[in-house]
């Protein structure tokens, strides 16, 4: 069973920046791709940014690409999410994901998820 807890968020300026951290426990972190989604109030969930387990490959979505980067300590079993010139936009709750199968991250599918962390965008 793997357990991920976010932290990192908060309340911050249009422009500014904040870097989030997911703490993964319960299993094998070197095996697994991980991802990062948000959902802000009245939409879906949505695809952000994902990983491979060595870190050698990363994807984006198109609407952070360029301002967010995403990266991992196996190490310390930790995945980041830095942001810059974050938009009002960028308002969600943000949500960590681990891909166990070690494939299905290729189709943005992932089956272990944190409680989520809410990021604020003031404008």
């Amino acid at each position: 069973q793997v357990q991920l807890v976010e932290s990192g968020g908060g309340l911050v300026q249009a422009g500014g920046s904040l870097r989030l951290s997911c703490a993964a426990s319960g299993g094998t972190f070197t095996n697994y791709p991980m991802g990062w989604f948000r959902q802000a109030p009245g939409k879906e969930r949505e695809f952000v940014a994902s990983i491979s387990r060595g870190g050698g490959t990363t994807r984006y979505a198109d609407s952070v690409k360029g301002r967010f980067t995403i990266s991992r300590d196996n190490a310390k079993n930790t995945v980041f999410l830095e942001m810059n010139s974050l938009k009002p936009e960028d308002t969600a709750v943000y949500f960590c994901a681990a891909d166990t199968t070690g494939t299905r991250w290729n189709f943005r599918q992932f089956d272990y998820w944190g409680q989520g962390t809410q990021v604020t965008v003031s404008s």
